[in-house]
């Protein structure tokens, strides 16, 4: 089992949800964060005045998976968050780290029959 986490744009959201309908992977948790990597924030207009935004709005996706999701999963992330065919700075990130448990809190159920 892997917890797939993933840092991207905010307007990505609904072709990643969709990419990851298309490889059957129907479950997942959004959260709304900020934050900056190469980028380095960006500059914005705010009341005739050039403002520096340190932090930008990203979406964070978290998806449990068992071992056979997880390529068809980042796969899917990839291509649908990537912007335009080579991607730009700020698209985001995925991250893959080992599950050790997963338990149903309405069954009990746990391991990868739980996910």
């Amino acid at each position: 089992m892997k917890l797939i986490i993933a840092i991207i744009q905010p307007s990505k959201v609904e072709a990643v949800k969709e990419a990851l309908n298309k490889v059957e992977v129907f479950r997942l948790t959004m959260i709304d964060c900020r934050g900056f990597g190469r980028q380095k924030g960006q500059s914005e207009m705010y009341r005739g005045h050039e403002v520096t935004v340190q932090l930008l709005n990203k979406v964070q996706l978290q998806v449990a998976v068992n071992e056979d999701f997880v390529e068809p999963t980042v796969n899917a992330i990839m291509e649908a968050g990537r912007t335009g065919p080579d991607g730009r700075i700020g698209d985001g990130k995925i991250f893959i780290l080992p599950l050790e448990d997963c338990i149903r809190i309405r069954t009990g159920e746990r391991g990868p029959e739980a996910i």
